[in-house]
């Protein structure tokens, strides 16, 4: 889908509507090409973009595209509040107008780069000269794309700066890593902070449960289903159990990680 730089003749989508006219195109961006790996952030999380543009219908089109690929979206129309925003919330990437109203994107750029030096950065932007690249990419930008542009370039360009800044592909590696604790799938290896941890077979299952949802509450059901295949006769028991030796070994003596959901379940999570 090509989005120009005025869109006053795009329909929004509320939240929930059916996938239908133009605002569909932002998920068909995402699957055109069948549906990528998802990326995450070192601590299992979702990966954080910040989109900077005073042109809101854009601003929500390109919000709505992003949110297809899985990631977490904020959004701002104006390059102070897009600073406060990034030292708060620190995204990942920065997708960021060039023209904005309180002040331009390079200047936006010079200012986030004082605090958050590594950040991507892919300008949007309506020049098409080699000077405002140029100008752009010496400033520190990292990529850019120009109006009209496509969904499926802002989606495609974002992937490549992501991956070059760090984010991994989910699952694609043997490691597992939620805030400090990193499990290795392949060595059966667990620590946090550096420090290794010493894990039976099955409390090694229950942990690598727990660390490919992080963040989601999993029931007694889910985990004797995953983790024992109910050879236990289904005694919830069980899982307290070994949620109590997972304490112990995980949590002991440092900020915990485990936390219950009463009559919900169990997660797991970075410390703080």
């Amino acid at each position: 889908m090509t989005v120009t730089s005025s869109l006053s003749s795009v329909s929004r989508v509320p939240s929930g509507a059916p996938s239908s006219g133009p605002a569909a195109g932002a998920g068909g961006a995402a699957r055109a090409a069948g549906k990528q790996p998802e990326l995450l952030r070192n601590d299992g999380g979702p990966v954080r973009v910040l989109v900077v543009d005073d042109e809101s219908s854009l601003a929500d089109l390109l919000s709505l595209a992003l949110r297809y690929e899985g990631w977490d979206i904020r959004s701002e129309g104006n390059g102070a509040s897009a600073l406060r925003c990034a030292r708060s919330w620190r995204p990942d990437a920065v997708l960021l107008d060039v023209m904005l109203p309180d002040m331009d994107g390079l200047t936006v750029l010079s200012r986030l780069r004082r605090e958050l030096p590594d950040v991507p950065v892919l300008f949007l932007t309506a020049k098409d000269s080699v000077e405002d690249r140029i100008a752009g990419l010496t400033a520190g930008g990292d990529d850019y794309v120009t109006k009209p542009f496509s969904l499926e370039e802002v989606v495609a360009r974002l992937r490549g700066l992501l991956r070059r800044a760090g984010a991994a592909a989910a699952r694609s590696e043997s490691l597992l890593t939620v805030g400090d604790l990193v499990l290795d799938e392949d060595s059966h290896e667990v620590s946090r902070a550096g420090q290794d941890i010493h894990l039976t077979a099955t409390e090694f299952e229950l942990l690598r449960y727990l660390m490919r949802n992080p963040r989601r509450v999993l029931s007694k059901t889910q985990i004797l289903d995953r983790v024992w295949s109910y050879d236990f006769g289904g005694q919830a028991n069980v899982v307290e159990l070994y949620i109590s030796y997972l304490r112990r070994k995980i949590d002991a003596g440092r900020e915990p990680m485990i936390h219950t959901r009463r009559g919900a379940g169990y997660l797991i999570k970075p410390a703080g």
